[in-house]
């Protein structure tokens, strides 16, 4: 019911860019928001950004100013443009939807991406 196709992921020297892109099929739920969180081994998965689909965004204090995340609502298509990428951002990024249906509420990960920051 409901599919992720992500892509952009790869390995990038620090200060570089990249650019994740995912778009989401769901048939009969209701897209509230959209957006990214990571994960390292070890560690909790942690949030990115975040995206509504009135366009409200939120970020994770360690990406701001260097993350920007934008979505296509027509699309259902969701991005996330990195610059300035420094090593501690390594890590397997997923897609994130927070999707409706009736009156509940679903939260949705894609299966990740891979970035690697390092020289």
């Amino acid at each position: 019911q409901v599919q992720f196709v992500e892509s952009g992921g790869g390995l990038v020297q620090p200060g570089g860019s990249l650019r994740l892109s995912c778009r989401i099929s769901r048939s009969s739920f209701t897209i509230y928001a959209m957006g990214w969180y990571r994960q390292t081994p070890g560690k909790q998965r942690e949030l990115v950004a975040t995206i509504t689909s009135m366009g409200n965004t939120n970020y994770a204090d360690s990406v701001q100013g260097r993350f920007t995340v934008s979505r296509d609502n027509t699309k259902n298509t969701v991005w996330l443009q990195m610059n300035n990428l420094k090593p501690e951002d390594t890590a397997v990024y997923y897609c994130y939807a927070r999707l409706g249906r009736a009156a509940s509420v679903y939260e949705y990960w894609g299966q990740g991406t891979q970035v690697t920051v390092s020289s």
